[in-house]
């Protein structure tokens, strides 16, 4: 918090400030015993009528009346990351969307529009980098009528809690009444130590997902063209354990894996594993595999992303040195 010279805190943001990153002190309750202070630390999306809008790392927006502020600055855009590689969202939006190649796209500016037949929000929403080239509304109106066209509700992917992430419109597109329906974070970690976990040695590694693959992955009734975003990307690979019936097509592995090398980066997806034989290290093994074929491609860094609910990849991965990087949200248009 800024403290004056004279040892009085003091609130050091305006609505000029919108747009920036800032800690704020608040005082709740009266300003005898009953009151305590709050802190937030967050993007400043709005200031309008005597109310802050400020929006957290998660994509949390809370709503802070002027008066009860204490204290407030500007604080740098992002802190300093502790372990893992660097990177910016940007490089991390592009290589995680080269990895998740939709079947039809087409630009809107530096907005990226996206369909895939309904096969995953990734696949069908917005990925906005940039200037649309139009004003937010008109370019929202657009993207309304480019997934209508298609039979598509619209979506929009964006992102929060890095350096060069989107609060500010994510603040707009819920001020027009759209509703963030899925968050999720992508996590990043070197990619050596993953290779180190585990003896890769059973793991049977393809550029295509077979039948078996498929058997054991998560959307069941893959379509031709499900088949055609899970086999795109600069260099991809599927991890297969044989489950007891060896690896033959009608036996479900015990696991499976996919991973996507892009230049320095490896991306861990689809990591599943017979709820039987959980907790016997198979994903770890898995995921060893992958990481050592990627490496031998010249990659160095990983990512992966993992929802905030699933307890025991964030535990698993964590254990690899993975940290979250930033969260990712998809934004519905209210009106489909």
């Amino acid at each position: 918090m800024e403290i004056s010279a004279a040892g009085r805190l003091e609130v050091r943001i305006t609505a000029a400030d919108v747009g920036k990153r800032v800690s704020v002190r608040l005082l709740t309750g009266a300003e005898d015993t009953t009151g305590k202070f709050t802190d937030t630390v967050g993007v400043l999306t709005s200031w309008d009528s005597g109310v802050l809008t400020i929006t957290r790392k998660g994509g949390e927006s809370v709503r802070i009346s002027e008066s009860s502020l204490v204290a407030g600055k500007v604080v740098p855009a992002a802190p300093a990351r502790r372990r893992g590689p660097s990177a910016t969202y940007p490089e991390l939006a592009h290589v995680s969307s080269r990895a998740w190649r939709p079947v039809e796209s087409e630009p809107l500016g530096a907005w990226e529009l996206r369909a895939t037949a309904g096969f995953t929000r990734r696949a069908n929403s917005v990925l906005p980098l940039g200037d649309p080239g139009l004003p937010l509304d008109e370019a929202l109106t657009v993207v309304r009528r480019w997934y209508g066209d298609r039979g598509l509700p619209a979506y929009v992917q964006t992102a929060t809690g890095a350096e060069g992430t989107q609060e500010l419109l994510c603040a707009e597109l819920e001020q027009r009444g759209w509703t963030r329906e899925v968050t999720a974070e992508l996590w990043v970690g070197a990619l050596a130590p993953v290779a180190d976990r585990a003896d890769p040695s059973g793991v049977v590694l393809s550029r295509t997902a077979d039948e078996a693959w498929l058997a054991r992955y998560q959307r069941k009734g893959v379509s031709e063209v499900a088949l055609k975003v899970l086999g795109s990307g600069p260099s991809v690979w599927f991890a297969t354990v044989p489950g007891d019936g060896g690896e033959g097509a009608d036996s479900t592995p015990a696991a499976i894996g996919r991973c996507v090398v892009d230049g320095r980066w490896a991306g861990f997806a689809a990591v599943e594993v017979d709820p039987a034989l959980r907790r016997r290290g198979l994903a770890s093994v898995v995921m060893a595999a992958l990481a050592s074929r990627a490496l031998e491609e010249g990659a160095s860094a990983a990512w992966l992303q993992v929802e905030a609910e699933n307890v025991g990849a964030r535990a698993l991965y964590s254990g690899m040195g993975f940290s979250a990087h930033h969260a990712y949200h998809h934004y519905r248009d209210g009106s489909s």
